[in-house]
């Protein structure tokens, strides 16, 4: 008797475990991109905004969430290639266009989603998948 109930338990312990386990819900599953991190590999950023007049600046560490392409390494090269310095730029011209209270943390997401569709603008392409805002500091 207590073999059969061990036996019982078992299968329904299994059974409920086995058909969680493959169930995502709705969430659909992606394959990560690859991540690339603004700006100077320390400090990140360092930008002026608010307009000409604005002696206000903000540090920021902005990681951008590629599409991979086939042209991706592991490997990191030692100079600048063109994408990045058009993304570098992209991010600069979003940062310097907003003025002081555009930072507020309830306004976090707006500038993510501006980052995101200034560098896919300027790169033609629908590449960027997530900005991640990783560090801020508003002087």
């Amino acid at each position: 008797v207590l073999l059969l109930a061990g036996g019982i338990s078992y299968f329904i312990a299994s059974h409920i475990a086995g058909s969680n386990a493959g169930d995502t819900g709705p969430a659909r599953h992606r394959e990560p991109g690859v991540l690339f991190k603004v700006g100077d590999a320390k400090d990140g950023l360092i930008v002026n905004i608010g307009g000409g007049n604005s002696s206000r600046f903000i540090k920021t560490s902005v990681v951008l969430e590629l599409r991979p392409t086939k042209n991706d390494t592991k490997a990191e090269s030692k100079g600048l290639n063109h994408e990045e310095v058009v993304i570098s730029d992209a991010v600069v011209r979003v940062l310097r266009a907003q003025k002081v209270e555009d930072f507020d943390a309830s306004k976090q997401d707006i500038i993510r989603e501006k980052i995101k569709t200034e560098v896919n603008s300027a790169l033609g392409d629908d590449k960027v998948m997530q900005v991640y805002i990783t560090g801020f500091v508003l002087q």
